[in-house]
């Protein structure tokens, strides 16, 4: 395993090199479901995962899994913590698949959800509340999704969202402030390419509001590099953007070295400051991590 971690670490020390960035990497949008491993048995387990964090350069995860017992092995990792790989875990709100279509209006996912609350990981408490996903804006009215955006304000926890531009203000308008004191992650900034100008007016309207750039349309253009619109809005709002792998399939685990490769080239195209604040300040800063170097 050692030679294997590093001839790894070899690899993406030499990308990042080319690429310009070479500093730490915070994943703020990480899964270990089950299919990558169940506890027992899998194509990923910890060893392998940890491995490839670590020959990535990425100091500090937000894990959130279905279900959420993929979470607490990466929390109780002695491999990860050895590794110097902190863990920020979240409560998923899915049991099983049959959950993503319906948590928003199902009572019984707010019960679990106090119940992992109340009991933390081993890692500390849970730091937020998702990924959860909403494929109709109007189920953000659900609910259990209003119920959950009181819940989130009132505890500080930060809520990831899977979701189009229209249900953010819907679940902004939830919260006992109206979206102004609610922490969210806004994953791949908005499902379906919400266009540069929404996404502007939505980062001015909630000033809490962090976007994840995993699967963003329209994010890099020819080179790798990010796209004139992309590099102006990241400029504008320097501390209200984080990377993330998404390993929701094992594709991605299989691939997640290339993944954090490709961060690397455009980060690299940043002035340093600014790369090195969405590659892990912004994300470390959300959560309390210390400064990894």
């Amino acid at each position: 395993m050692f030679l294997v971690v590093a001839a790894w670490a070899a690899a993406a020390a030499g990308t990042a090199s080319a690429a310009g960035y070479t500093g730490p990497l915070f994943d703020a949008h990480l899964h270990y479901n089950e299919e990558a491993w169940n506890g027992s048995t899998g194509p990923h387990p910890p060893a392998d995962v940890v491995a490839r964090m670590q020959a990535s350069g990425v100091r500090a995860i937000v894990a959130n899994s279905r279900p959420n017992t993929g979470s607490l092995a990466l929390a109780g990792s002695a491999l990860a913590k050895d590794a110097g790989i902190a863990v920020v875990p979240f409560v998923r709100l899915y049991r099983n698949r049959a959950d993503y279509t319906n948590w928003f209006r199902d009572e019984t996912i707010y019960d679990m959800v106090q119940a992992e609350l109340a009991r933390g990981t081993p890692a500390g408490p849970y730091r937020g509340i998702g990924e959860f996903h909403l494929y109709d804006s109007s189920n953000a009215d659900g609910p259990v999704a209003k119920k959950l955006m009181v819940l989130a304000e009132q505890r500080d926890l930060v809520v990831l969202a899977h979701v189009d531009d229209d249900a953010i203000d819907r679940l902004m308008a939830h919260s006992p402030t109206q979206g102004q004191k609610l922490r969210m992650v806004w994953a791949h900034t908005g499902i379906g390419g919400a266009p540069v100008e929404r996404v502007d007016a939505l980062m001015a309207r909630y000033p809490r509001l962090v976007g994840e750039l995993s699967y963003r349309p329209g994010l890099t253009c020819d080179g790798g590099q990010l796209c004139p619109a992309w590099r102006a809005l990241i400029a504008k709002y320097p501390t209200r953007f984080v990377i993330g792998s998404d390993t929701w399939v094992n594709q991605r685990w299989q691939h997640y070295e290339s993944l954090m490769a490709d961060y690397r080239v455009w980060l690299g195209g940043l002035p340093p400051a600014l790369a090195r604040q969405v590659a892990w300040d912004n994300a470390a800063g959300l959560f309390g991590v210390a400064r990894r170097d």
